[in-house]
């Protein structure tokens, strides 16, 4: 039994699979080897803040207390709409964190989780990014100069092709496999003009077309029974959360009890229990 702050699942890929680790306070427990036994987690009800340790009464953006929520520029607007960016503005809450996080190279990619998405992240993200998601299939199409323009160039790719995941049913199955090649040569034909302009405003060099020197990545994950109706466990609700488990995917377990969001409970105190 080990108890402590959740944190997001790591996970790395080895060979094509995705193996998974479950990460309370400074230890990780690696999970794939569970996959068919019985686990539990018991939440205590003591939440801590992510980035002040500072206990608090309710959880903000996945882990942050109300006064870090308020203050620190992960958790500003512009995380969820990048092409809101406000940096060139002057008006970023922290211009030091925007240097290493945002005004870094980035990617926009498509993927296949629940169907075909466009997104991005960061350039060192990947494959995290993909497998934060669920997704299948990852294929990386441009590579941008800093988040805000990786927010414009998805803004384009938003007209003709969804940005969000469906969680549940992607937690059903695996995504029937697409050609991303085809699908982003069709895509970047349907944006051209909006590419284009981009260019003409930031410059050739802000916006590298990836299509003759990337690979569509493929992931298998550790479950060996998806439920066929997706019921959620909301751990605030029923703080003993147990049962067989019988799959990862993205962040979520699968469970024959339900399936539960390990990530939306950052920060939360538990006992895992095998």
């Amino acid at each position: 039994m080990l108890q402590g702050s959740i944190r997001k699942m790591p996970a790395q890929v080895i060979k094509g699979q995705v193996e998974y680790s479950l990460k309370l306070g400074d230890e990780l427990v690696p999970l794939n080897a569970l996959i068919g036994q019985k686990v539990a987690l018991e939440f205590s009800g003591a939440i801590e803040c992510i980035h002040c340790g500072k206990s608090t009464k309710k959880s903000f953006s996945q882990g942050f207390c109300y006064r870090c929520f308020t203050k620190l520029a992960a958790c500003d607007s512009c995380i969820m709409s990048p092409e809101k960016c406000h940096y060139h503005l002057g008006t970023c809450r922290e211009p030091q964190w925007a240097e290493k996080y945002c005004m870094q190279s980035h990617y926009v990619y498509l993927s296949n989780s629940s169907s075909l998405k466009v997104g991005i992240t960061r350039g060192d993200q990947l494959p995290t990014r993909w497998i934060d998601q669920g997704a299948t299939q990852g294929r990386a199409i441009f590579s941008v100069s800093n988040r805000r323009l990786s927010g414009l160039v998805e803004t384009l790719f938003k007209e003709v092709v969804a940005d969000k995941t469906n969680w549940r049913t992607m937690l059903k199955g695996r995504a029937p496999e697409m050609d991303l090649e085809q699908e982003q040569e069709r895509l970047i034909g349907l944006v051209y003009e909006g590419l284009d302009s981009l260019q003409n405003e930031f410059g050739l060099q802000a916006i590298i077309d990836l299509s003759d020197q990337n690979e569509t990545h493929t992931f298998t994950y550790p479950v060996i029974e998806y439920p066929t109706k997706v019921v959620s466990i909301n751990a605030e609700k029923t703080p003993l959360v147990e049962g067989t488990l019988l799959g990862i995917k993205g962040q979520y377990w699968m469970l024959d009890t339900g399936v539960i969001n390990i990530r939306k409970y950052t920060g939360y105190n538990a006992k895992f229990i095998v």
